[in-house]
């Protein structure tokens, strides 16, 4: 049987899904994404992009529906979803999916705007989010690694397409409607790849999320757009594919195959790119278990994928938001401190001397027999007096093979909420971790 166009596929599965239809173990694993980008939020709201964001969100439309995090009052659902998206994304600690794009924050930030606005309740919000993650992979499985490779940062592209799918499960708007929004949101989708360890990263998932909520938003209004915009010739698969023939045929079929169980979310232990991750944790586990003091270590070789180095651009970052981008900065921050937590990328921290010492003894190697983007990366640490110990790490920390514990979860959410000034987050807490109970989710933002 042939299948539809992807705008209508697409269109379809967002009229006709509910919460109901959503295995529990898919639940859950929305409900911990949610907890995770609130937490990222908070934090993030409260500097560097974020903060920029929201101060600029506030004087564009004071008095909106929706609230703004950081304490900035409310704003419109459209410059709400993009501050707070800009936001989640601020810190670099949000979660990814297939180790290259971020879901959540494109459209849990949208997903928040408008169930305030509309008084819709927890569960709404758990379908809407993933309507938008579904939305997303099935993009991905056509466009990767090519998209990527090329230079396009997934979270932008896929994550309009996320923030549409959101947005229309919210706005309860019909299968025509929701074609319309999709073919809308196929000519917003930009963010460059060079654009990395700068304020403009985190401004692409605010971007998506704005352009997302925008797209379905006017077609729910009778906004119309050219059928085909998505897949067909000359729209957003075939312009964005990077030159191969998108596989869009192959793509798993929406509703029968979940990808939120298949593929999860991958939840950050570390606030840096996730391609740094596999060292970090390899390197922590080698000086853990060799006892090794920083001034024993001669040098440290990394070696990683093609798709590590091409997002990886600093080896002597000079800021904190270039460190997060730095193979080099992160490996000797692994070895120098106990924890790679937010602190290690305040800008101040960069120049600690021991970091920075052992950063001059890191050395970053492609492996030339590696797919473009695996997570495997090897370690090897040689010491001063002729050891060497040498740690494959196949997975980072935060995978569905790897996950985050509940307890890990929690402890991060409370890191962030502190670091925000945040006086009653075990509250907030409570309420997002069991966020399918919640009739109102406006009880979020009186919590905040």
């Amino acid at each position: 049987m042939t299948r539809p166009d992807a705008d209508a596929e697409l269109a379809a599965f967002v009229e006709e899904l509910s919460f109901e239809e959503v295995p529990e173990a898919a639940v859950r694993t929305a409900e911990r994404a949610i907890v995770d980008t609130v937490g990222v939020t908070l934090a993030g709201a409260e500097e560097g992009a974020g903060d920029v964001a929201g101060r600029v969100a506030a004087t564009l439309g004071a008095g909106g529906p929706a609230s703004l995090f950081g304490d900035r009052g409310t704003a419109s659902v459209t410059d709400a979803a993009f501050a707070n998206a800009t936001a989640g994304h601020a810190l670099d600690y949000d979660d990814v999916a297939w180790g290259v794009w971020h879901p959540s924050v494109p459209i849990v930030a949208p997903a928040l705007a408008l169930a305030e606005r509309e008084g819709l309740s927890g569960r709404d919000v758990i379908a809407a989010y993933v309507a938008g993650y579904e939305t997303q992979v099935y993009l991905a499985e056509a466009l990767l690694p090519a998209h990527y490779e090329r230079g396009w940062h997934a979270t932008a592209t896929f994550g309009a397409f996320g923030a549409t799918a959101t947005a229309a499960s919210l706005l309860g708007v019909d299968a025509a409607q929701a074609r319309h929004a999709f073919n809308v949101a196929a000519s917003t989708p930009a963010g460059l790849k060079r654009n990395f360890g700068t304020m403009t990263k985190p401004m692409h998932a605010g971007q998506a999320a704005r352009s997302g909520t925008t797209a379905a938003l006017l077609a729910e209004q009778g906004f119309t757009a050219a059928a085909g915009s998505v897949d067909g010739e000359g729209g957003f698969c075939d312009l964005y594919g990077g030159g191969q023939a998108p596989s869009v045929g192959a793509r798993h079929r929406l509703g029968e195959r979940w990808a939120l169980l298949k593929d999860g979310v991958q939840i950050k232990k570390y606030p840096c790119c996730y391609f740094t991750h596999p060292a970090i944790a390899a390197v922590r586990a080698i000086v853990e278990a060799e006892s090794l003091a920083t001034e024993a270590i001669a040098s440290i070789t990394v070696v990683g994928s093609q798709g590590a180095a091409d997002a990886l651009h600093y080896d002597d970052p000079t800021t904190g938001l270039e460190a997060k981008f730095s193979m080099e900065y992160t490996v000797a921050c692994g070895a120098v401190r106990d924890r790679v937590g937010l602190a290690a990328f305040d800008d101040e921290a960069v120049d600690d001397p021991a970091v920075q010492a052992l950063r001059e003894r890191v050395s970053f190697e492609i492996d030339a027999d590696s797919e473009y983007d695996p997570y495997e990366t090897t370690v090897r640490v040689r010491t001063e007096d002729g050891r060497t110990f040498e740690r494959v790490q196949q997975e980072p920390p935060g995978t569905p093979q790897n996950p985050l514990s509940d307890e890990e979860l929690e402890a991060k959410f409370l890191g962030c909420a502190r670091r925000a000034g945040t006086e009653n987050g075990e509250e907030l807490y409570g309420l997002l971790n069991d966020i399918r109970e919640l009739g109102d989710v406006g009880e979020v933002f009186d919590a905040v």
